[in-house]
């Protein structure tokens, strides 16, 4: 009778510890990050909202551009695309009233390579003096008009370490040719995917007033995929896991840093491909502003990559 007792008594007690439980709170999970098998960073691009200002040129001085800033690629080789004008170093190029031109003008110029070219212009970068891997890269700008003209906003890598072209790959922000005015193109060049095999991977947009206003030119970086955007509205996005399950450098060397340029091409392979507007002799691409933003959060990212 007393096991009874105690046991019936242990019951009760149970039972009331149980009744007096405060109750659990719900489990939640967080969702999961993204995850990108190339390098193994972990990161939400949607997330990112600490964008730095890092390196920029307003324009607003008369004169040359800034040399602490600007380079120029100087020759009239034909640039890999039969090209016909010769870039000079400062003659093609002066800022005023808070706006940079770049001029191509129709002018015979010897060069010191024994050929007399009908073409200058002017081809800026700032290479050794504004490098940067990953970010946000802004250029406002209106641009030329013209049978044969050839502008372009455009990174290439600045110490080429996966080799020569594509294999270091290239990303043009911006391109644009006169025989299709007002549609603009965005692509990505790596030793997969480039023009020469007819794979470049690129998109684009048609802005009706892209020589008549300026127009705010983008791609925002991120360790494994790119996004092209138009006055803030995106519509290209390069992510190399749409082709390939594991993508490569062949598909993206995009992990070093790389320059910006800027500037008019006449003719060539592409610029010339529908012919040339006898009549052209002078075009201009106008820029307004070129920023350059970075993440603390993206510049930090620590590699994580699981075990298997």
């Amino acid at each position: 009778m007393k096991k009874l007792m105690m046991f019936l008594t242990l019951i009760v007690l149970v039972s009331t510890l149980i009744a007096c439980k405060p109750e659990e709170e719900p489990i939640v999970e967080e969702p999961p990050k993204t995850y990108s098998k190339i390098y193994g960073y972990e990161y939400d691009p949607e997330a990112i909202d600490d964008y730095e200002l890092v390196w920029s040129d307003e324009f607003d001085y008369e004169g040359l551009p800034d040399s602490t800033k600007w380079n120029y690629d100087v020759g009239g080789h034909g640039w890999g695309n039969n090209e016909l004008q010769f870039y000079t170093s400062t003659q093609n190029a002066s800022v005023s009233n808070g706006i940079l031109t770049i001029e191509a003008r129709k002018e015979d110029y010897p060069s010191t390579e024994n050929k007399t070219h009908s073409w200058t212009s002017a081809r800026m970068v700032t290479r050794n003096k504004g490098d940067f891997k990953w970010g946000r890269i802004e250029v406002s700008a209106k641009l030329p008009t013209g049978k044969g003209t050839w502008p372009a906003i455009w990174m290439l890598p600045t110490n080429w370490s996966y080799g020569d072209w594509p294999n270091s790959g290239e990303i043009d922000i911006m391109e644009h040719v006169g025989y299709d005015q007002n549609k603009i193109h965005a692509s990505i060049h790596t030793e997969a995917y480039n023009h020469v095999k007819g794979t470049q991977k690129s998109g684009q947009k048609v802005i009706p007033t892209a020589s008549t206003e300026f127009h705010v030119y983008s791609v925002e970086w991120f360790p494994d995929q790119m996004i092209f955007s138009i006055d803030g509205e995106p519509y290209f996005t390069f992510d190399p896991f749409r082709f390939v399950s594991e993508p490569k450098n062949r598909h993206w060397p995009f992990d070093r840093k790389f320059h910006l340029l800027l500037n008019i091409a006449i003719g060539g392979n592409w610029g010339a491909a529908q012919g040339m507007d006898p009549d052209l002799n002078y075009a201009k691409m106008e820029v307004d502003y070129v920023r350059i933003y970075q993440s603390p959060t993206i510049q930090n990212l620590k590699r994580n990559i699981p075990q298997s």
